[in-house]
């Protein structure tokens, strides 16, 4: 009989091999203990990512940047829904328990970026931080590579955006607000959800809902455009919310609003359909089967432009219903255009001409 791997503050319930694996493991209750007692915290592993690199390219036309830096692989906040899950299958890790718990760091992330931006070819443009996997998440307090990478773009006057759920990023407000002053900042603040206990089994380790809205109330007071994320709309679990986040966002000082819908590639539809499965038996059939409407009868459509909205009757009324409000509230504007023109190479060591002589 299988066994959940329920360990306190993770998301995933189990650690299936990847795509790539030619053997996998089931874990099995073979009578000896309690299946339903709750195992010991799994302790989290920090995996040292030798890279060349830190900028990533893309030329998707539905995402409004062409570069992006994520400083850490896997991610500590667990949410059971992220896309980037997938990913670490290419490491020969699994997509559950892996991602959330064995979280490779580039420790030399701010000697490559001084190094890319001031190669001769480098051209100016918006950089995403968050992208992929949350850069202030918990590990980021001990290792501080975030706070490393914001203080060479604040140096070079390089513009970025920054997409978190963690009120981690109150640290770096001494950064970020002079840089905002300049033009050079926007941060998206993610709420999926308004009720604690749904956010404490879908984001574990993610700061709690009412943390995230004085968060982004404290950036914008602070002079920080900032955008209410809200992401992923869930059928038939959170998107009854989707409504009063917009309006609690916009109480807090929000200057536009986002949404998009739950996308499930590869192995996370596996195991989100595990967990849901798990914590909601009885919505289950439900909200796979409103995903399914609206990803053309399949988990996910990973085709551009319908990747991030969904398709079909249910997903043009979540559209319907978002562009409602906030037109509503005055926030179906975009965020001001960051300024490219201020950026000013580094030199690829961080010595200016005259340290020599010191």
């Amino acid at each position: 009989m299988y066994r959940p791997l329920k360990y306190k503050g993770r998301g995933s319930i189990s650690n299936a091999a990847g795509r790539f694996e030619k053997q996998s493991r089931q874990d099995v209750d073979d009578g000896w203990g309690n299946q339903d007692a709750e195992l010991p915290p799994l302790n989290s592993e920090v995996i040292i990512n030798a890279s060349r690199s830190l900028i990533t390219y893309n030329d998707s036309p539905d995402i409004p940047f062409d570069r992006s830096i994520n400083p850490y692989r896997g991610c500590e906040h667990g949410c059971i829904y992220c896309y980037a899950r997938p990913t670490h299958a290419y490491l020969g890790l699994s997509p559950g328990l892996d991602f959330e718990s064995r979280i490779l760091i580039k420790p030399d992330a701010a000697s490559l970026l001084r190094q890319e931006l001031s190669k001769p070819g480098y051209r100016c443009a918006p950089l995403a931080l968050g992208s992929n996997t949350d850069p202030y998440q918990p590990l980021e307090r001990q290792h501080e590579l975030m706070r490393q990478i914001v203080e060479i773009l604040a140096e070079t006057g390089h513009p970025l955006s920054i997409v978190t759920k963690s009120a981690l990023i109150e640290r770096d407000l001494d950064l970020l607000a002079p840089m905002a002053a300049q033009g050079l900042v926007s941060v998206g603040i993610s709420i999926t959800t308004l009720d604690r206990s749904l956010a404490r089994t879908l984001e574990p380790r993610a700061s709690a809902p009412q943390r995230r809205l004085e968060t982004l109330a404290r950036l914008s007071e602070a002079g920080i455009p900032t955008v209410a994320m809200v992401a992923p709309v869930i059928p038939a679990l959170n998107d009854h919310e989707m409504e009063d986040i917009v309006k609690a966002a916009h109480a807090a000082g929000a200057v536009g609003a986002e949404f998009i819908l739950l996308r499930l590639p590869l192995e996370v539809a596996e195991l989100f359909e595990e967990w849901l499965r798990h914590h909601f038996p009885l919505k289950a059939d439900h909200v796979l089967s409103l995903i399914r409407q609206s990803r053309g009868g399949k988990a996910y459509d990973p085709a551009f432009h319908q990747r991030l909205r969904g398709s079909g009757v249910y997903a043009e009324l979540i559209a319907q219903r978002f562009g409602l409000i906030c037109r509503r509230l005055g926030l179906n504007r975009s965020p001001p255009e960051l300024r490219t023109d201020l950026f000013r190479k580094p030199h690829p060591y961080g010595q200016t001409s005259f340290d020599f002589f010191d």
